[in-house]
């Protein structure tokens, strides 16, 4: 299959002649049952058409993902997801006013049009609004519901840039939406409607803080399912490894000094043994690290910034075939729990304290 490139300028939001046509056809191919990679604001989404049981099959096998994870449905009116659930609850209608549209997905009781193949079986299904305007657009011409997990081979770090995408996913799809980098780079946070108190699936920009505030109280999935197991994951990333370099990634947690002595120690280590030795490091430490790769992700005091770079991190670590990382480890409140979370999927729960 030959992969169509088109390009639109990054969170443009009044779209060229050119542009408009790109999305168009874009949204054409979606109706057809074809597969289109496009940016969110949060990382690259690989869409097809929600509704259509084939275009959801189609996806699960271009990425090589177990068919029993969920996909999300991505809707560009807020009224249309009254089109796709059984019922919407006061608390959906409570938190979209504040968070959609945004990088939030619900999850709801499913209703009887949205099938199965896009469900990954459940009789719940995934719901996001997206805010960047390319998403919505395209979401717009491709007939109101388009379901799209992240443009990746499955366990691969999420792309948060199009030439991520081209490397996973040419001749496997019809046509890549290139809008440069996204903004956010972690996926959404997820929060489970259908139990008595919101319960979070999965973390992210919008933080487990904000939901609380918005609705009271939630609560917070902080099982890992083992990959083994025969539990059902509620919603995306519960079950399986996600987001891992092709390197072996440790991540060390405690004292700042001890945490640093202790990654040169074992990079060392690693390197007599042969290894590409590679580390993930912060603005206050880079300078102190001494490995083949060192990588910064940004500033503690700014993780927005850690968000947006992690996964571009990884997938550079891949690029320069690093074969042994390590990683300081981060703090587990508001953002960050979403960047430990995504950081502990990708190194497969390896943790090291000191």
């Amino acid at each position: 299959m030959e992969t169509e490139i088109i390009k639109i300028r990054p969170e443009c939001v009044e779209f060229s002649l050119e542009e408009e046509s790109g999305l168009c056809r874009a949204g054409e191919v979606i109706k057809r049952g074809g597969l289109v990679a496009f940016p969110t604001e949060t990382v690259y989404g690989l869409g097809g058409a929600a509704l259509n049981p084939e275009s959801s099959r189609r996806i699960y096998e271009a990425k090589g993902r177990p068919s029993d994870n969920p996909l999300i449905i991505h809707i560009c009116r807020f009224a249309d997801l009254y089109e796709i659930v059984k019922s919407v609850p006061e608390t959906a209608v409570k938190i979209a006013k504040m968070f959609w549209p945004g990088p939030l997905t619900m999850i709801l009781p499913k209703a009887s049009g949205v099938p199965y193949e896009t469900t990954g079986g459940l009789d719940t299904v995934a719901v996001r609004f997206p805010s960047h305007p390319a998403a919505r657009k395209l979401i717009e011409y491709g007939g109101g519901y388009i379901a799209a997990p992240s443009a990746n081979l499955s366990g691969k770090p999420s792309p948060t840039l199009a030439r991520y995408v081209v490397e996973d996913m040419e001749g496997r799809i019809d046509m890549i939406v290139d809008g440069g980098e996204v903004g956010i780079g972690l996926e959404s946070t997820i929060i489970d409607l259908t139990v008595e108190t919101p319960r979070i699936l999965r973390p992210g920009f919008i933080t487990r803080e904000m939901l609380d505030k918005a609705l009271g109280k939630t609560d917070i999935d902080v099982t890992i399912i083992d990959p083994g197991s025969a539990q059902v994951p509620r919603a995306p990333g519960m079950k399986y490894r996600h987001y891992a370099p092709a390197g072996r990634l440790v991540i060390v947690e405690g004292e700042p000094g001890r945490v640093i002595s202790y990654i040169n120690r074992q990079a060392a280590a690693d390197g007599k043994a042969g290894e590409k030795t590679g580390v993930i490091g912060t603005t206050e430490t880079l300078d102190q690290y001494r490995a083949d790769v060192v990588k910064c992700v940004g500033s503690r005091g700014k993780e927005e910034d850690i968000a947006r770079k992690l996964f571009a991190v990884l997938r550079e670590f891949d690029d320069e075939k690093v074969t042994s990382i390590y990683s300081e480890s981060f703090s587990d409140q508001g953002l960050g729990q979403a960047i430990m979370n995504r950081l502990l999927k990708a190194a497969g729960n390896r943790v090291v304290r000191i």
